[in-house]
């Protein structure tokens, strides 16, 4: 069996790992950060030039079946693999983790977009610890807000005027979190629902500190699509409904 990996997440290596020896899989990255963690097994590294090109790649590479493992918030990616899917009736397997569920003490915002999130924010805060991503910094780049903005790599403008950059890549630890709050003086979080536990801290360090929290809701999924929560969960589904052997 072949299977196309789009990748780039802690679920997509960790996938990757449970087949190697079972299949042969090829993880897709997009390429967008500088030194990205690798997956096990064959990785090709850049975009298929949209829908026409992942269909020729489909088809050229004779892959059996495509897991989307991509981030949440790929939604261009994860609507092109619908796409290809169909058009080349190539099975299509989406692996998501759940996102994060509000506690009782939690004090969260829920917006539907980036935009949102940037007009809400001054009513919210004035320093703001800003987790969505150095490629999303345009949409606040017009705020006149104090921003702790964190990323892989470095960001690229437009990006706010008042602004401290902290380059680290998770997991990261409450204790952490807790001491980056504290030392920015920090009165409000900005998230995307990315889910998982790797970048999960922040969310109980502002919940201790009373850090009021904007989370970003993820976009739809195209219709129709099998979705996973986890890896093993993945394997499963290519066991029984695609004949992964042992």
């Amino acid at each position: 069996m072949r299977i196309l990996v789009l990748g780039g997440t802690t679920d997509a290596r960790a996938l990757a790992g449970l087949l190697q020896g079972r299949a042969e899989v090829v993880s897709s990255l997009a390429g967008r950060v500088r030194n990205p963690l690798l997956p096990p097994g064959e990785v090709r590294v850049g975009g298929f030039g949209g829908v026409p090109g992942l269909v020729e790649y489909l088809r050229d590479k004779a892959i059996d079946v495509v897991v989307d493992a991509t981030h949440p918030f790929a939604a261009g990616m994860t609507a092109n693999a619908a796409a290809a899917s169909a058009g080349t009736g190539v099975p299509l397997v989406v692996l998501r983790r759940p996102g994060w569920t509000e506690g009782p003490d939690d004090d969260w915002r829920r917006v539907p977009s980036l935009g949102a999130a940037a007009a809400l924010l001054p009513a919210v805060g004035s320093r703001v610890f800003l987790t969505t991503g150095r490629q999303d910094l345009a949409t606040f780049a017009g705020l006149h807000l104090w921003f702790l903005v964190r990323s892989v790599d470095p960001p690229d403008p437009p990006v706010p005027r008042r602004m401290h950059s902290v380059l680290d890549r998770g997991p990261f630890s409450v204790k952490g979190e807790r001491a980056l709050l504290q030392e920015h003086a920090i009165d409000v979080l900005v998230t995307k629902d990315s889910g998982g536990s790797a970048t999960a801290a922040k969310l109980t360090a502002a919940r201790e500190a009373g850090v009021p929290v904007i989370v970003v809701d993820r976009p739809p999924l195209p219709a129709g699509v099998s979705v996973v929560a986890d890896p093993p969960a993945c394997v499963a589904v290519l066991e029984e409904a695609y004949g992964l052997g042992a």
